[in-house]
């Protein structure tokens, strides 16, 4: 272990942060002075005039080191910790019943034959985090409003369902049922907080570590956006968000610090639980996480609490008059502070205070149980409520709690503060007596002797319990509890529709900007529009959404105090309090985060917001298809729009922005709506029914995801015998074939539709191929429906055999079947098997790069008469075609040489 010196702790910045008091009297008097402004004018007006003293230092070329990092102590003084409403001998014998019966939970989930897995550490180590909440702060849902919205940390799941069972929330058959969701329904308990499994208990996922603190951010931000837009009054809410020192390695978990700052979230608690260790080691064995991460959100523009200690080191810091005892503090690095968790009270005796002779002499008269029992603030109900009040009353800023506690906390010396803690989930007997003994729960020898460890319940006419509820129904009901007041809405009907039915006449727009005057007229809407909730990250003019500027207005809490350079345009770029359009900057994540906030508000604050997020396609559901599943989770409802879609469209971008794959990975998610269009009255259909189908009377948990491209191409207007079922089921025939003698069929979606249709003309005009034109405006729910299908009938053998929709569909078209899209294979693929005749398919496999984008097609084999030559070998198989007309096609067309395709439409505008 580095000693003192070579640390050299007080030099911040290259300055020392200790020099000498040459005038003590002066000095007291700056401080008297300091004392006096904040006495009699608030904090406020004593942070404004610290501030000016640092600036006009700075002027006068004063150094002043940059208090990064404070001492290793805690941040509220023991003389100003406020007064502690609650009966804390009561609440320390719900905590013990909660503990007991959180470990017990998960160790009967390892009883033989189930084995299901579960944590018992990370609860251990937060219990009094999470006690003092639900006891004093968390508010419910009871007074017809959001309440606090609280992300818990994910594997500390068993304490919430343990204090839930003590509240009757929850029986013994659930808690048995812990992680058997399926073979014990419909008791089963998810093994996370899992909206999705359980809708009626939790509120936000928050297990895929990094995903919690960045939507509890945006959740907040989200709040004091409703507000502003008086569209629900979130002022009573707060959202707390319970989180990991390891987790904080994720880059989702500090990457959106300065947002937080920025619009001075003080409705936002960060609750960061430092039991020092990660999943399987340390956190910072030779370091210190704490002062870290006090570092790093100090810089972000947080307040920050830190809450080291327990009320047992008070009078042992209140006699380190020399400091000796705070270096030592601020010198020890973590993995050593670990083991002095792990180990004796002589042990400790030796190696923490045998150093120096100072440090000896303080704790001479304490036994060495005493100094075993020196305790983490984290386990401190008073210390801890100081922390929460103080955090609540704090203004400006959000506030960061950093509370040291020890893994595997009252667990034992086989589970306390060891590596392999967070894998361990079954106590043994010896484990459980102690641990019984060490709570002074009331079961016997016997009972844990005799099998499997009862639960414990000090009965529902208990002073305990009796205070749980008093406790929550002062606060406003339980928690966490999921509630949906929201109303359906009031959609519009098809004339607010009929613009983009009509098609674009002479000019050519990309489905992007069909899409964008849709919702223009959606948003124009008296019932709806001001629902909507616009998201982009830093590229609403790349979508051709500039024209919401002047109308919309981008939200900003502080309003646009500038001169905007482009104020003499039409399309200027205008901030407000109370703007519609969130631009998140670049930052993918942030974004989504908000989608996840806004499509979730009408559970959160029973208001439905309609977010509609727009964003590079390829950094959709690659960079953060983890926070669509997120989404999903959460039950979150909204559009999602994949703009410059497709491998070769985007062109002249190359490989990282060509998106070939995101309707793949699309697919993946079972709460994804995913299509992809090609003409504008497909986009009015498909809104139209989303919009029913996720604010309607029957809403459903899902979401939209819609891929629009930045081509332009004509739009033809809604034919009169438009197949709208065909539209939302997946697929519909746009065009028959005409000429020729020889049948094939051709599938395409999006922007790949004007290829099928130019190789339609080819084949009946070079081949005598009389080819018909399918739009597929959904290979995902295609495939979808014939799985379903398939899973009744093999489960139904006894019933009449249900046929998949795509399979009813083409049962009479005549083929060979040949799909296209800009795609990779795999997309189109996944209905091959449900189709009625040969069945091949072209895509774009492979990285991308830049090119024309006929170049880009003629490379992947994409094009027109790459679709012509794929027909004919289908036919050519089929014996409907002599095999030696495909040389002559590709002959013909130069199907092998890239530099012979048309160029094709250039320019990627929207």
């Amino acid at each position: 272990m580095a000693s003192a010196s070579d640390r050299n702790p007080i030099i911040i910045g290259g300055l020392p942060s200790q020099v000498p008091d040459f005038d003590p009297e002066e000095t007291q008097e700056w401080l008297d002075s300091l004392d006096s402004a904040v006495d009699e004018r608030g904090r406020e007006r004593a942070r404004y005039l610290m501030l000016r003293l640092i600036e006009r230092a700075r002027e006068k070329r004063v150094a002043v080191p940059e208090m990064r990092s404070s001492d290793y102590v805690n941040t509220i003084a023991t003389k100003d910790e406020p007064f502690f409403p609650g009966n804390e001998e009561i609440e320390r014998k719900v905590l013990n019943a909660t503990r007991w019966n959180a470990a017990v939970m998960v160790s009967r989930a390892q009883r033989p034959g189930i084995g299901v897995g579960g944590h018992i550490a990370t609860f251990a180590s937060s219990a009094s985090l999470y006690d003092v909440g639900f006891n004093h702060f968390f508010r419910g849902k009871d007074e017809g409003d959001g309440g606090d919205q609280i992300f818990f940390q994910g594997h500390a799941s068993p304490g919430i369902y343990a204090r839930a069972y003590l509240l009757d929330r929850l029986s013994e058959q659930q808690l048995d049922a812990f992680r058997q969701e399926k073979s014990k329904a419909p008791y089963g308990l998810s093994s996370y907080p899992h909206p999705r499994l359980m809708p009626d208990f939790w509120e936000f996922p928050t297990v895929s570590m990094g995903l919690g603190p960045l939507g509890a951010i945006y959740q907040a931000r989200m709040n004091r956006y409703m507000a502003a837009r008086g569209i629900a009054d979130t002022s009573k809410s707060h959202v707390w968000a319970y989180l990991g020192d390891g987790e904080m390695d994720e880059p989702e978990s500090l990457g959106q610090l300065s947002i937080a700052a920025r619009e001075g979230l003080d409705n936002l608690t960060f609750v960061v639980n430092c039991n020092l260790q990660r999943l399987d080691g340390p956190v910072r064995g030779n370091g210190k996480i704490i002062q870290e991460l006090e570092s790093q959100f100090r810089g972000a523009g947080w307040n920050v609490i830190k809450l080291i200690w327990d009320r047992s080191w008070d009078p042992l810091l209140a006699q380190d008059r020399d400091g000796i005892l705070v270096n030592k503090m601020n010198s020890t690095p973590d993995g050593q502070f670990q083991t002095y968790a792990t180990e004796s009270g002589a042990y400790v005796r030796d190696h923490f205070f045998g150093g120096d002779q100072r440090l000896r002499a303080m704790v001479e008269n304490m036994s060495d149980q005493q100094i075993q029992h020196l305790g983490r603030g984290g386990h401190d109900h008073k210390k801890v409520y100081a922390a929460y009040a103080a955090a609540k009353a704090h203004k400006g800023q959000p506030t960061v709690i950093l509370a040291q506690t020890v893994k595997g906390w009252t667990l034992g010396p086989n589970f306390e503060g060891r590596n392999a803690t967070h894998q361990m989930k079954k106590l043994t007997v010896d484990d459980l007596k102690r641990f019984r003994d060490r709570l002074h729960i009331p079961i016997t020898d016997q009972q844990l002797e005799g099998g499997a460890p009862p639960y414990y319940h000090p009965g529902r006419d208990s002073p305990e319990i009796q205070y749980m509820h008093d406790r929550r129904n002062a606060l406003g009901g339980y928690v966490p509890t999921r509630v949906v007041r929201a109303k359906p809405l009031q959609l519009p009907d098809d004339t607010t529709y009929a613009a983009a039915k009509k098609g674009s006449g002479q000019q050519s727009i990309a489905t992007t900007m069909a899409f964008v005057r849709i919702l223009k007229d959606l948003m124009r809407d008296k019932e709806i529009g001001r629902r909507f909730v616009l998201i982009a990250p830093d590229e609403y003019r790349t979508f051709g959404m500039d024209a919401f500027f002047p109308s919309a207005k981008i939200y900003n809490p502080l309003g646009q105090q500038y001169e905007a350079v482009d104020r003499d345009l039409l399309l200027a770029y205008k901030e407000s309090p109370t703007g519609q359009m969130l631009h998140d900057g670049i930052s993918e994540a942030g974004c989504t985060a908000s989608l996840i906030a806004a499509g979730s508000a009408y559970a959160t604050h029973g208001e439905p917001l309609i977010p509609v997020y727009v964003f590079y396609s390829m950094f959709g559901f690659q960079r953060t298809g983890d926070q669509f599943w997120q989404m999903a989770d959460q039950l979150a409802r909204g559009f999602v729009l994949g703009a410059t879609a497709g491998r070769t469209t985007l062109t002249g971008e190359g490989l990282q922005h060509a998106d070939g794959h995101s309707q793949l990975l699309a697919s993946t998610n079972p709460g994804c709506v995913a299509y992809d269009p090609a003409y504008g009255y497909e986009i009015a259909h498909i809104v139209k029914d989303g919009l029913r189908r996720m604010y309607g009377p029957q809403a459903e948990d899902v979401f939209y995801y819609l891929t629009v491209y930045n081509e332009p191409i004509q739009h033809p207007a809604e034919p009169a015998d438009v197949d709208v079922d065909g539209i939302l089921a997946g697929i519909h025939r746009i065009s028959r074939g005409a000429e020729g003698a020889v049948p094939a069929q051709l599938m395409a979606s999006g922007v790949a539709v004007p290829w099928a249709l130019e190789a339609q003309r080819i084949l009946a005009a070079d081949w005598n191929v009389r080819a018909d034109v399918w739009s597929a405006t959904s290979w995902n729910e295609l495939r979808r429906d014939a799985v379903e299908v398939e899973t009744h009938n093999l489960l139904h053998p006894e019933e009449d055999q249900r046929v998949p929709y795509v399979t009813r569909k083409l049962s009479g078209a005549e083929g060979p079947f040949v799909a296209v899209s800009d795609w990779m294979r795999a997309v189109p693929d996944q209905i091959s098997r449900w189709v009625p005749g040969a069945y091949t398919s072209l895509g774009a496999d492979g990285f991308g790069f830049a090119d024309t984008r006929g170049a880009a097609r003629r490379f992947f084999h994409i094009d027109a008469e790459s679709v012509v030559l794929a027909t004919l070998t289908e036919l050519a198989k089929a014996g409907k075609i002599d095999r030696s007309l495909l040389k002559q096609a590709i002959d013909r067309y130069q199907l092998l040489d890239v530099k012979a395709a048309d160029p094709g439409a250039a320019g990627g505008d929207a």
